[in-house]
């Protein structure tokens, strides 16, 4: 392939990423709206629905939130009943946060369409091109998610104690 061709379909490829992204967020706020939560809350909650346990240390580092942020943000889970919270029996010092499925299964109802017609589509694709994509979208978020940690890291003036300002 020519030069040229790679470059415009990177071009295209990146403006597709970026209008997917784009619809994700917008799409992710018109259901937190529904269920009168707050958009990161909901994102929040699906992050906790995906690994079924997590720790608010694991979640300030996904998000990028503050610990006092993801605090309130569990307590207002808490308060509607979507998550639990409970000692860490080896580390009685951290608090495991899990999802409460009965409470989540409206959320996950409303999803349930969009899930099937998501199926349906990409059970158009053969195998070859379903684990191209996996890999592509699989590299892009770790790099994505490397990308806000960065984002988010104390940066070290060289001053003793450093600083904890954001770049």
């Amino acid at each position: 392939m020519p030069e040229h061709d790679n470059d415009t379909l990177l071009r295209q490829l990146g403006l597709a990423v970026r209008r997917m992204g784009a619809q994700s967020v917008l799409s992710s706020a018109a259901m937190a709206k529904h269920f009168g939560l707050h958009p990161t809350d909901l994102e929040v909650l699906d992050l906790i629905v995906l690994h079924e346990t997590v720790t608010a240390g694991e979640l300030a580092i996904a998000t990028g939130l503050t610990s006092g942020s993801v605090t309130a943000l569990v307590d207002r889970l808490a308060a509607r009943g979507y998550v639990t919270r409970r000692r860490d029996e080896a580390d009685r010092r951290r608090m495991l946060i899990s999802v409460v499925r009965t409470a989540t299964a409206p959320i996950e109802a409303a999803y349930e369409p969009r899930r099937i017609a998501m199926h349906r589509l990409w059970s158009s694709f053969d195998e070859e091109t379903l684990r191209a994509v996996t890999g592509f979208l699989t590299r892009s978020t770790d790099l994505l998610v490397r990308c806000t940690e960065e984002i988010v890291a104390p940066v070290d003036t060289g001053q003793a104690g450093g600083s904890t300002k954001p770049r």
